[in-house]
């Protein structure tokens, strides 16, 4: 049997493919709105439908529901550069992502919020603040 000749859910299913394509959409960002950062819950046009814009991965990001209503249909860099919580890193993985380069926007994101400490002095450092916080007896670490 061929790959050609299978029949996938999803040539059934029309809605199934889009419910996983949005979800894809929010795993690439770890489920985080690319404008501020906080928890991502809709899919934004950067280009909005009412202006030509179209629902494609280049155009289409994850973003919570306070940036989303609140850019409505303005153009996103003009939105985002008067927000207060405007990040130049975000706006240069905004412009990655529209540009078709996901690869660099994640890089991009990860740079503006960084989940994750590489440098060891800073990790024992984190997990001795951890233990002040619980409570737990620790010694102060030299510098």
């Amino acid at each position: 049997m061929h790959t050609r000749d299978a029949v996938f859910l999803e040539d059934l299913c029309p809605k199934l493919r889009v419910r996983r394509w949005r979800q894809s959409i929010h795993t690439c960002t770890g489920k985080s709105c690319i404008y501020c950062g906080k928890p991502s819950e809709s899919i934004d046009h950067v280009v909005p439908l009412s202006r030509g814009g179209l629902s494609i991965t280049e155009n289409c990001v994850p973003a919570c529901l306070s940036c989303n209503g609140d850019k409505s249909d303005f153009d996103a860099f003009d939105w985002y550069r008067r927000q207060r919580f405007y990040d130049p890193r975000r706006a240069m993985a905004i412009r990655a992502w529209i540009d078709g380069d996901l690869r660099l926007a994640l890089r991009l994101l990860q740079w503006a919020q960084p989940t994750t400490i590489n440098n060891p002095k800073e990790k024992e450092i984190k997990e001795h603040s951890d233990q002040k916080e619980n409570g737990e007896d620790w010694a102060y670490l030299a510098a």
